[in-house]
């Protein structure tokens, strides 16, 4: 009996705690809080709670007293002896099980509700108070949630146009009108909608028809070309360039355009306009007779970039068309010219840009109706292919193409950047950011603003840069190396690899985030070995080349030495076979050109008892001498030789070539 009494003493009852404790002074503060507020003794009792924590717990004001907090917050459950009851709430140990942590509490209902709790141990003499914030985090959790299944949905229509920008950059021209319908089908169930339509109206022609379509089963009539007269807001927007989109009826402006809609039982639409072509207007629409939609700018700015790979899909298939057309009457006469054993010089087919790129295979001229057709808009491109397919040439002729020709294009090796200098090198640096940074120093990013920046082999980026590097594309924005500071750029950017990124994202060496940005509008280069059509071409392209430089007047080459070169697999590609024939010219003694056909594990070599490095020596002799021994810049020796002049430079130090001085 004497040790109950003194029980009860130590551990003052919910009256006592009301007409003694110390803490009473606090109640109207603790009733007047924002969030729920709990005392309990050191057993875990509860000796006061204000009306939000009862409400929080579903229970009555002043109805948990005498409770024990293990009741609403089943992870305090405390062991059951009595001394280690009472340890639980005064050891600072296990009071971190519970402070500072989400946990779910039980109402009074049995309902897990989830809260934030806070906790505070008040001593007073031998005494202590166990003073508890308590805040219900349901709704933030729920919008949370909303949120995060919201941007799932972004990010998977995101991805939908990436695969679709995609499946068109490699698709072949024949292909195209089949693409356009399952792209139709592909968005609109996406978007959960009823119908994609493309419309074509010619210049001057008061009727829309539509030419591909996708139809939900339930909509069981085909389009019907459609009168533009009666939706003139729709028409005009279009025709401007614009995009016109309406959530419902009611948001039309014109009563008219209201009507027609409301005729054809449209309840929601968005239409697209298509780069225009040959005074031919064609627009995208998506839309529901069923209900309504919320167009988001984000969705509509996609919708923009589907419409311009179609179109310049459309324009890719045109052209191919025609140059089907001209290469069957380009065959019908030759066939009627006398065969010989020698060609003699012609004229070589260019795409006319800064470098001149051979055009006469049907697989180059579909990549080079890509980059014409991209090359206006301000895209990230990503050009794919082999080492030697000449991926920055073509990086040079969609610059020299675009809006930005005026400003140098800024070029970037990946691979050839130290891991540790590449950050600085993008994105600059400030003066100290690093031991050694002795001044402040612009990266390429800004170099590059206003123009093009190529990120060459943007597989062997480190991934910590990739990080940086994707904050970048998506908004523009870069920070100095040792500053907090945003400087905003404008920036077209192109990146090319050897690699496949695809695998490269499922190896965990490089972000899928990343991937999706660049893989905008992909442009695969083939290999020679795909395009031996172009060989003779490009032969004589570097004939007059290396003819022009060397001073040398070679007029024919045996039409028997042109089919062994494409006979040859070209590993190496097109630089491969660039630095053959400067070889040949090189030695050449008259005017007729002798190409000698490298052999697969070996390179051609005039005399066959040289080493490896005295034939490494002599090479590189004789085309420092053809450029008067001018190392760096256009037609120095490094770039013939499609080496770096840094590289060139140290190569020549390890050998010990010097030039020999004169007397």
């Amino acid at each position: 009996m004497t040790v109950a009494l003194k029980s009860r003493r130590d551990s003052p009852g919910p009256s006592e705690f009301r007409q003694s404790d110390p803490l009473g002074a606090l109640r109207m503060v603790f009733e007047g809080a924002s969030h729920g507020v709990i005392v309990g003794g050191e057993d875990g009792t509860i000796l006061f709670a204000n009306v939000i924590a009862s409400a929080i717990f579903g229970y009555a004001p002043g109805e948990l007293v005498g409770q024990p907090l293990s009741r609403l917050l089943p992870e305090s459950q405390p062991p059951a002896h009595d001394d280690q009851s009472r340890a639980f709430w005064t050891d600072e140990r296990s009071r971190a099980q519970i402070a500072g942590r989400t946990i779910a509490g039980i109402r009074r209902d049995g309902v897990m509700v989830p809260l934030e709790i806070g906790l505070n141990l008040l001593g007073h003499g031998a005494r202590h108070h166990i003073i508890m914030s308590i805040v219900d985090i349901t709704e933030r959790l729920n919008l949370e949630a909303r949120l995060a299944a919201a941007t799932t949905a972004h990010l998977g229509f995101q991805r939908l146009v990436t695969d679709v920008a995609a499946t068109f950059g490699a698709i072949d021209p024949d292909g195209v009108d089949r693409a356009v319908v399952d792209s139709l089908g592909q968005i609109a169930k996406a978007l959960q909608l009823d119908w994609g339509i493309v419309w074509k109206s010619h210049s001057g022609d008061a009727t829309a028809v539509p030419t591909h379509h996708w139809l939900q089963p339930s909509c069981a009539s085909r389009p019907e070309p459609i009168s533009i007269a009666p939706i003139p807001f729709v028409a005009s927007t279009v025709e401007s360039g614009d995009a016109c989109c309406f959530e419902k009826l009611q948001d039309v402006p014109d009563p008219g355009d209201r009507e027609t809609l409301r005729r054809l039982g449209i309840r929601c639409a968005a239409v697209v306009p298509l780069p225009r072509t040959d005074g031919v207007l064609r627009a995208m629409a998506f839309g529901s007779v069923t209900r309504e939609q919320e167009w988001a700018p984000t969705i509509i700015e996609r919708l923009r970039l589907v419409a311009g790979i179609i179109g310049q899909a459309f324009g890719r298939r045109d052209s191919h068309r025609s140059l089907q057309k001209a290469l069957a009457e380009i065959h019908r006469l030759r066939g009627r010219l006398p065969c010989a054993d020698v060609e003699r010089r012609r004229e070589v087919k260019l795409l006319r840009v800064s470098q001149p790129i051979v055009s006469e295979s049907a697989a180059i001229q579909q990549v080079l109706g890509q980059i014409e057709q991209v090359a206006p808009t301000p895209a990230t491109v990503l050009l794919l292919g082999e080492t030697g397919t000449g991926k920055e040439l073509m990086a040079q002729a969609i610059h020299d193409m675009s809006p930005r020709h005026q400003r140098p294009m800024i070029r970037v090796s990946c691979a050839a950047i130290p891991a540790a200098l590449i950050e600085s090198e993008l994105f600059g640096r400030e003066r100290g950011a690093y031991t050694g940074a002795l001044s402040r120093q612009i990266g390429r990013f800004e170099a590059a603003n206003q123009s093009t920046l190529f990120l060459d082999e943007i597989g062997d980026l480190p991934m910590e840069v990739q990080v940086k590097l994707l904050r970048v594309v998506q908004e523009r924005v870069i920070e100095r190396l040792g500053s907090t500071q945003p400087i905003k750029v404008d920036v077209r950017i192109i990146a090319a690899t050897n690699r496949n990124l695809e695998d490269a994202v499922r190896e965990k060496t490089f972000r899928e985030d990343l991937f999706y940005r660049l893989n905008v509008f992909p442009v695969v280069i083939p290999p020679l070995r795909e395009r031996v059509e172009d060989i003779p071409a490009l032969v004589w392209s570097f004939i007059d080349e290396f003819s022009s430089l060397f001073g040398k007047a070679i007029e024919t080459i045996s039409k028997e030495n042109l089919r062994e070169l494409q006979r040859y697999p070209w590993p190496g590609n097109v630089r491969e076979l660039r630095n053959i024939i400067e070889r040949a010219v090189i030695v050449a003694t008259d005017r007729h050109l002798i190409v000698p056909t490298p052999q697969l594990g070996q390179r051609p070599t005039p005399q066959t008892d040289m080493t490896l490095s005295a034939l490494e020596i002599e090479h590189i002799r004789s085309v420092l001498a053809s450029t008067n021994w001018r190392v760096r810049g256009a037609g120095g020796a490094a770039q013939r030789l499609g080496l770096k002049p840094t590289t060139l430079e140290s190569r020549m130090a390890r050998l010990g070539i010097t030039r020999q001085k004169a007397g």
